[in-house]
């Protein structure tokens, strides 16, 4: 290929729209997520297990072996925590990047460490090595930007990768052409960038301390508003951005530990105060975190399904009986909603904005209470590890009443709702699409053939990625998709955000589906 048709081809790989952008931005924030997920549970059970009133009701626990394994899963969960910034910095232009992302990902680990050796020059040679914010950052002494600087340099590498990516250099300097050159424009440009950090890092960081102290202000309303923000932009993919700036930067909170270390992000503070024992833990940061989602997620979206149950036509109700108990398990004990959200998010908006309002108000409610209850996803599992397991400085016993309510309004609304206006949620169509839905399809190769030709066949598809539920795709023309097609293979739903930006929804088998597609493509 020539150089002109490289260049070409890299220049049409690297437009993105603004859609495309920012859902490839929210969906990368699920690979860092997901570790600080799995090891702040393995936290929650180390730090339940070597406590002093755990061992007092359980003495056999005391045994030193055991002792050793369980302050062995703290110290190997404190990873997540530690490095955060790092696993941004790497996950953002590994996901977001459509070829290469080997060298997408090790562009982004080159331009974290050259971003602090830029600061380090800078601090160094104006002699202000004493700032505030200074703090040792894979042996490098620089400045502390948190996971927000490792969020900055995710988003220039991965701009740094498309423009580089297809290089052609004379031919005296063709061994660094192409993909090679990404890691040395990666360091050029982050060491550069580097050098900036000192100068306007301040004001990033008043800016993000006005969104804080703008949430900390609306006093009770605060967790309201992120409970029922979130829900809000889950339709279009970007509520990890909004949840990302609530758990890791200040607008989440802040705090100076006792080593004279300062702590961002609610997420952040929980794990910081959690570590160090029970009495440390506040429930003024624990009020954005899981507590907020359980009464919702736990028992709200239950009622929710037991309420399309009933309403089904009674010939249809076993049929949708799978479908919306793998839903219910989904939420209350994975922490996903979107399977049974995307039922009823576009037949019944109304209903949508009432789950919204009662996201919100269950945010509110759970840190009027005083409830202390961390980690992110807000299920059973959360539940029993952060809340029961460790005691009733928690508590968690609060969740069941405040969850019965919700099970009580949710069930009675959605139920009058759905049978005063008719509204067509699975059972009541008389159709064969309920049982193609959410994780109930089959997800074998003819599946995907079918998928990909109500899509508009591979020529159609311009690019093909995945979340946790949804096929995230990039196409020529979204007017070509057939939408029945599409819910006939296996989709709850398509949602066309633009005429080339379209989502899929699937379910928790999205992956296996992805990946019959790609093979067909």
């Amino acid at each position: 290929m020539s150089s002109e048709a490289l260049n070409v081809k890299g220049a049409e790989r690297s437009r993105v729209s603004g859609w495309e952008f920012f859902q490839s931005l929210g969906k990368t924030f699920m690979l860092p997520v997901a570790l600080l997920a799995a090891m702040g549970i393995l936290l929650g059970i180390g730090a339940a297990f070597t406590g002093g009133t755990t061992i007092e009701m359980f003495p056999f626990l005391g045994n030193p072996v055991l002792q050793f394994i369980f302050n062995f899963m703290i110290k190997v969960s404190l990873v997540a925590f530690i490095f955060l910034p790092l696993m941004f910095a790497v996950a953002i232009p590994l996901g977001m990047a459509r070829e290469n992302k080997e060298i997408a990902a090790f562009a982004g680990l080159i331009g974290y460490i050259s971003l602090q050796l830029g600061v380090n020059f800078h601090l160094t040679a104006r002699g202000i090595m004493d700032v505030t914010d200074k703090k040792m950052i894979m042996g490098i002494e620089s400045i502390d930007t948190g996971a927000l600087g490792g969020l900055i340099v995710g988003i220039l590498v991965y701009f740094i990768h498309e423009r580089f990516q297809y290089i052609e250099l004379p031919d005296a300097f063709s061994f660094f052409g192409g993909t090679r050159f990404v890691a040395i424009a990666t360091v050029v440009v982050m060491s550069a960038v580097g050098l900036t950090v000192p100068l306007i890092w301040p004001y990033f960081a008043a800016g993000i301390g006005a969104v804080g102290a703008g949430i900390q202000k609306a006093g009770i309303f605060g967790p309201f508003l992120f409970g029922a923000g979130e829900r809000l932009l889950l339709p279009f993919g970007l509520h990890h951005i909004l949840v990302a700036t609530i758990r890791f930067t200040e607008a989440g909170g802040q705090i100076i530990t006792s080593s004279g270390e300062t702590i961002s992000g609610a997420l952040n503070i929980f794990y910081n105060q959690f570590a160090q024992g029970p009495s440390h833990v506040s429930p003024e940061y624990t009020r954005f975190l899981s507590q907020g989602k359980m009464p919702t997620f736990i028992f709200g979206l239950s009622g929710a399904a037991l309420a399309m149950y009933r309403s089904a036509f009674a010939e249809n109700r076993t049929k949708v009986k799978g479908l919306l108990i793998s839903a219910v398990v989904a939420a209350a004990v994975g922490g996903i909603t979107e399977p049974i959200e995307f039922i009823f998010l576009f037949i019944a908006p109304a209903l949508y904005l009432f789950h919204t309002v009662m996201t919100g108000l269950g945010f509110m409610v759970m840190g009027l209470l005083g409830v202390a209850i961390g980690n992110t996803d807000g299920n059973i599992i959360d539940f029993l590890v952060f809340g029961v397991l460790q005691g009733m400085w928690t508590k968690w016993y609060l969740v069941i009443p405040v969850g019965g309510i919700w099970f009580g309004i949710y069930y009675t609304v959605f139920k009058w709702y759905i049978e005063k206006y008719n509204i067509l949620t699975p059972g009541r169509d008389n159709s064969d699409q309920a049982s193609n839905a959410v994780d109930s399809g089959d997800m074998a190769g003819y599946t995907a053939k079918i998928m990909l030709e109500a899509l508009g066949g591979k020529e159609n598809i311009v690019t093909l990625d995945n979340c946790i539920t949804r096929l995230r795709l990039v196409v020529k023309d979204a007017n070509v998709i057939h939408v029945e097609a599409v819910k006939s293979a296996g989709a709850v739903n398509v949602v066309k955000l633009s005429d080339t930006n379209v989502q899929v929804i699937i379910g928790t088998k999205v992956q296996v589906m992805k990946k019959q597609m790609q093979k067909l493509i």
